[in-house]
């Protein structure tokens, strides 16, 4: 009897984890560090295409991925700005507000990080899975433009720590990343 009573409440905690907690449990991130293997498969190759690398986050809007292999380049997004550092020592500056497709892709792990709710809903419907300790997010585009260029973005994790961010593009195309927190040296 006391296991039933003890299984009933947990699935009617569960229940009531909503997407206000996980924004707000995101919310509290410190700066933060983690490393990434990132894999994309496209329909024109047989393999994946596989980099790895680090990310960088430092709340509210400064989000960098700092790839090291296979060969080295940096995105770097500070507030409405992308910089795109690539090893030749090409630089790219982007105005995000000139570009929405850019944006939208760059609001998805940002705002998720945040813990930012009107910023993601301002671009996608959102649907939340799971528990505190095992949540999927959904991101759905909301406008046409990002609609003919990605379908969904699904970001995993557990508690503030996000653990997969996966894009499936329109054309059919893919990308997983999968994140882990850097440990304190």
């Amino acid at each position: 009897m006391g296991l039933t009573i003890a299984v009933a409440l947990a699935v009617a905690m569960a229940s009531d984890w909503q997407l206000a907690d996980l924004m707000h449990t995101l919310s509290q991130n410190q700066p933060q560090q983690a490393t990434f293997v990132e894999k994309r498969y496209l329909s024109v190759l047989n393999q994946p295409l596989e980099s790895s690398g680090e990310l960088t986050f430092i709340p509210p809007n400064r989000l960098e991925k700092r790839t090291l292999k296979p060969k080295p380049e940096s995105l770097i997004v500070d507030g409405d700005v992308l910089i795109v550092e690539q090893s030749n020592r090409r630089h790219l500056r982007v105005n995000l507000r000139e570009r929405p497709d850019i944006s939208a892709f760059v609001e998805s792990i940002r705002a998720t990080l945040a813990g930012d709710q009107p910023a993601l809903e301002k671009v996608y419907s959102i649907e939340l899975s799971g528990t505190a300790d095992k949540w999927r997010l959904s991101l759905v585009p909301r406008r046409q433009e990002m609609v003919r260029i990605v379908s969904r973005i699904q970001i995993a994790g557990s508690q503030g720590d996000l653990a997969t961010i996966e894009f499936d593009f329109a054309d059919g195309d893919r990308s997983e990343m999968v994140v882990a927190k850097a440990r304190s040296r």
